[in-house]
């Protein structure tokens, strides 16, 4: 078997999605995600100009020596665009073998592990009665645990809350220029403790509980965050700083026992290893999509799992159906699962890429179709052209760009 063609399809059924295609020989087509929200084309020109020429000719079954000849070979190595990039040849190639022997992808990663798999849905409100309303909706949807992110007084936005602009319209996160969002840190770090209280005396200790601090403090306030929440029991405190500074884990851990999870913005395992090796994390948080695909992110959950450290695998909006099912068959069939992020996508981006997994009761579960089970609908896709879109900017309440 051999690949005869790679093609790159751009579409934005309400988020933009970045899909490689890949045809054999034999007629077999696998899918695979390259969505870097905000920074889209650069890896549509990574793929169409660089790797794509390459492809052509090869065997798809040689899965790990594909993913070697384009990592190493390119001799500039990592970062966002080039693992976007292998993580849409590595699923493609995937999707191709399994399809190739009639199976689901999980069945070629061992088998089942578990029966189904546990989600997390997203709540939010500009206060906390609405915060209270949002995580009322999410268990009325069945999900069994619940981020909650809530507005902090004072401040006009806050990423990961939803907000109406004059005439009550929502305000997306994504626009064609940056929205530029105000922060307060010690405004949130008064605010989020009550927030915690006020779910906990409505809904009861039993409920998981997550929160996502979007890398926005110091080490020391990371620290004094975590600690201020054991009271509540969190779940975990998602990406409280800036894990770049993987030593910053050390002082956090050694001030709270609150569960931390970290790396969502991850793009190869050496990002982890201090993280992992010193068990300074408790949930490993990297995307298919943007870790390099299933090869890589199976090393790392290995890795991880001899430190008894779970995975909890990124699952926003802005990565496609393909991306999201390639996650959940590794989900399905690893050991060391955790969680499953999932934020479920618009009717109009599942008429593009219908898929064979399913949500039910708050559980996902992949499907027993062969490869990873999403087919791409490319005249669908082709009615909803490319629309720039950026994610916001904070600035300090002095206009600084926030840094951490």
């Amino acid at each position: 078997m051999k690949i005869v063609d790679a093609t790159v399809v751009v579409t934005s059924p309400g988020r933009n999605f970045v899909t490689l295609k890949l045809t054999t020989d034999e007629g077999i087509v696998g899918l695979g995600d390259a969505t870097l929200n905000g920074r889209e084309l650069a890896v549509v020109g990574y793929l169409s100009d660089h790797v794509a020429p390459l492809l052509t000719g090869l065997d798809p079954h040689r899965i790990e020596d594909t993913w070697q000849y384009l990592y190493r070979g390119a001799y500039w190595r990592r970062g966002p665009v080039t693992m976007a990039a292998l993580a849409a040849v590595d699923v493609a190639l995937w999707d191709i073998k399994a399809k190739a022997a009639g199976l689901p992808l999980y069945q070629l990663l061992g088998g089942a592990s578990r029966e189904r798999i546990r989600t997390y849905g997203h709540a939010d409100g500009r206060d906390i009665p609405a915060l209270l309303d949002s995580v009322r909706a999410r268990l009325a949807e069945g999900y069994p645990a619940v981020r909650i992110q809530s507005g902090i007084p004072g401040l006009k936005a806050v990423y990961g809350v939803h907000t109406t602009d004059g005439d009550g319209a929502p305000v997306l996160h994504q626009q064609a220029r940056p929205l530029v969002e105000d922060w307060d840190t010690e405004a949130y770090l008064r605010h989020v403790p009550a927030v915690f209280e006020a779910v906990r005396a409505e809904f009861g200790a039993e409920l998981p509980l997550l929160h996502d601090v979007h890398h926005r403090l110091t080490p020391i306030q990371a620290a004094r965050l975590g600690k201020d929440l054991e009271p509540y029991r969190p779940f975990w405190l998602e990406d409280c700083t800036p894990a770049e500074n993987q030593e910053a884990l050390r002082l956090i851990r050694r001030h709270t026992t609150t569960p931390l999870a970290v790396g969502e913005v991850f793009n190869t395992v050496h990002d982890y290893q201090t993280l992992v090796t010193e068990q300074l994390i408790d949930y490993v948080r990297s995307a298919v999509t943007h870790f390099g695909g299933v090869t890589p992110l199976r090393k790392l959950f290995d890795l991880a799992a001899l430190y008894q450290i779970r995975t909890a695998v990124h699952g926003p909006q802005d990565i496609s159906p393909v991306g999201m099912a390639a996650a959940v068959h590794l989900d399905l069939a690893v050991h060391n699962f955790g969680i499953q992020e999932y934020a479920p996508h618009t009717p109009r981006t599942e008429e593009v890429f219908r898929h064979a997994y399913t949500f039910t009761d708050g559980h996902l579960h992949p499907g027993d179709a062969p490869g990873i089970g999403v087919e791409l609908d490319e005249q669908a896709a082709a009615a909803h052209p490319y629309e720039a879109a950026y994610l916001p900017v904070n600035r300090l309440q002095d206009g600084t760009v926030h840094d951490w």
